[in-house]
């Protein structure tokens, strides 16, 4: 049977292990929306990870949501991710960039000249973003026109060839947590008419339109997808029939060949099997419908992903929070070492606390 530490061919990218460092906001990023040399130092420090997600990264100055973030639209950002990526391969790691776009989870103070967050809906959501002042409410959105959707598109496109310039080995399109995509997928959100609107198949349109977009322009082996079925985070309720809508996307992906779908397990950073849920999720049968690589997240334990692996019912585990305390999360699974202690005060924003000085054995 196989283990958390054997190797693995995504689609052509050797991994040394299955263990995928999953994507981590950490909002340190230097005016202009770049990564620094300490955001080299942490990624190079984890490169053991079979493959590195980067943090979620925007597309463009209209899809960031929280103070600090980093970007891949600017010619300094892309030379700024390019020191990220040789720190990473010259430590024998893989990294893919997640491509983010944070819809109607921003504010008016982190977009361009003001400018009101776009989503698929008007509506407001009764949650909290991360400001130069500290935490403020979200500002209301506008609904995106249809006719807005290509340039949208196209944005997508620059930046996963822009992250493939910067060295990455591929990009994540984020479409999970309730950013922008997910707002496109549930009917809980999306209350428009048209071509994106209303039918499950409308609703999915903006979606695979996007992926296959990126996968023309740097090759369907080098894109993956992050998918989020049950979660409520970002006060976004679940979609009336969530199996039927992720099942009819992914079975849209599959023709594509894409490097693998990324899904976290229940609620994002909470309860696996959400008590509140209509009916529990089958991920095993998303999982069937896709047919290809798939990886999974939320929660996993040492244990609980040597298990995944070995039942077959799941080809990479993705591990968040432990992989910022440990940087040798790897090494310290395998040997059964002890785990460094997250220290969650310093998890946004800041300097090397918290960051760069975690111990290794």
């Amino acid at each position: 049977m196989p283990t958390l530490y054997d190797s693995f061919d995504l689609s052509g990218i050797h991994l040394d292990n299955r263990l995928v460092m999953a994507p981590l906001t950490r909002n340190r990023a230097t005016p202009g929306n770049k990564p620094n040399a300490l955001t080299v130092e942490y990624y190079r420090q984890r490169a053991t990870a079979g493959l590195i997600i980067t943090e979620a990264t925007q597309i463009s100055p209209m899809g960031q949501g929280y103070i600090d973030t980093p970007g891949i639209y600017s010619a300094d950002q892309i030379e700024a991710w390019g020191s990220v990526s040789d720190a990473v391969h010259a430590a024998g790691g893989k990294l893919f960039m997640q491509l983010w776009h944070v819809g109607r989870i921003s504010h008016t103070s982190l977009l361009p000249d003001g400018a009101s967050p776009v989503s698929s809906t008007d509506r407001k959501p009764n949650a909290m973003t991360f400001a130069a002042e500290g935490f403020v409410e979200v500002s209301a959105p506008r609904a995106l026109r249809d006719d807005e959707m290509p340039g949208l598109i196209d944005d997508y496109r620059k930046a996963a060839r822009n992250a493939i310039d910067a060295g990455c080995d591929g990009v994540e399109i984020h479409s999970a947590n309730n950013y922008l995509l997910e707002q496109f997928l549930r009917d809980s959100v999306n209350d428009r008419s048209g071509p994106y609107g209303g039918s499950i198949e409308n609703r999915t349109r903006l979606v695979v339109e996007i992926m296959q977009t990126v996968c023309r322009e740097v090759g369907a082996n080098r894109v993956g997808i992050r998918l989020s079925p049950m979660t409520t985070f970002n006060d976004t309720p679940r979609d009336s029939d969530p199996q039927a809508l992720y099942t009819y996307l992914v079975e849209q992906l599959k023709p594509l060949g894409i490097a693998y779908v990324h899904v976290v397990e229940g609620e994002t950073g909470g309860a696996r099997e959400p008590e509140d849920a209509a009916r529990p999720f089958d991920y095993n049968a998303l999982k069937a419908a896709f047919g290809g690589c798939w990886m999974v997240n939320n929660g996993y334990s040492k244990e609980m992903a040597g298990s995944a692996i070995a039942q077959g019912s799941a080809d990479l585990i993705a591990i968040g929070r432990p992989f910022i305390s440990n940087p040798d999360l790897v090494r310290r699974f395998e040997e059964g070492a002890e785990l460094n202690q997250l220290q969650e005060d310093k998890l946004y924003g800041g300097g090397a606390a918290g960051y760069t000085d975690y111990p290794t054995l």
